[in-house]
């Protein structure tokens, strides 16, 4: 190894930046070839170098995000689900929700793709550098539960306010108790105006107080949920089912 080649591997090791030995290496070769100038070949090496942080905190924060399995929009049928908009999705995905500390509610039947698109949002912020955490409505509300057994609620809440984006999917699934209605509301309280949610309902918001049993505090809560957020409304059969009552009518036909 050269002098040069040495000095390099020692600085990238000091700077904790261990792709740039051999991106300054590959890119040396291609900068002479091509007359680059040194900042055009400085700044291909810091890209190769943050675009391996990127993969591999990415990777790294899609499997602490805990989601139930990876999905991402390339994945998502639009041609079946053709109540909400490609265009309005894709804005989404670009994040800027997460600078503003906005919402995103998806409501629909089961089966419209709610679950798949909160967890591609989700996965995309991930990738792109953001700490998001993920469960269902009632798991939240168990793990809100143990912390406040434990005299740590207030800590929990503060704790899960530093990150960015905070997954809560299927609620109505499962109808509350008060004290997990209480907790729920703590959940949505605690980041108002200071950090995102993407929640997804089977229920409307005008089923919500038979979910929560409080129509004074569900008013109170979706105020707080959709004051600055994107709602979007999902209609029509269930993908799970795509192609199954053809087969069942089919297989009635046949008797």
């Amino acid at each position: 190894m050269s002098t040069v080649a040495s000095e390099v591997a020692y600085l990238s090791r000091a700077l904790k930046a261990p792709r740039v030995p051999e991106a300054a290496r590959v890119l040396a070769e291609r900068a002479r070839d091509e007359s680059w100038d040194y900042e055009a070949y400085l700044a291909a090496v810091l890209s190769e170098e943050v675009s391996s942080r990127e993969t591999h905190g990415g990777q790294a924060r899609v499997k602490r995000a805990r989601f139930p399995q990876v999905k991402t929009l390339d994945d998502f049928d639009f041609t079946f689900q053709r109540s909400i908009k490609r265009q309005q999705i894709a804005h989404l995905a670009q994040l800027d929700f997460l600078a503003e500390a906005k919402n995103v509610v998806f409501l629909g039947p089961p089966g419209t793709g709610k679950t798949h698109l909160a967890i591609a949002l989700g996965v995309q912020a991930a990738r792109r550098g953001h700490r998001v955490a993920f469960a269902t409505a009632h798991e939240w509300v168990l793990r809100l539960g143990e912390a406040k057994r434990a005299g740590r609620l207030d800590g929990e809440l503060e704790r899960l306010g530093r990150t960015p984006l905070v997954i809560c999917d299927e609620v109505g699934y499962i109808p509350f108790d008060p004290e997990a209605a209480a907790l729920f509301f703590a959940l949505v309280s605690s980041r108002y105006e200071r950090s995102s949610l993407i929640v997804s309902s089977n229920k409307t918001f005008s089923a919500w107080p038979e979910i929560f049993g409080d129509a004074v505090a569900v008013a109170a809560m979706v105020d707080r949920l959709v004051h600055h957020a994107e709602v979007i409304l999902l209609k029509g059969d269930s993908y799970r089912l795509k192609g199954k009552h053809k087969e069942v009518m089919g297989s009635e036909n046949t008797r």
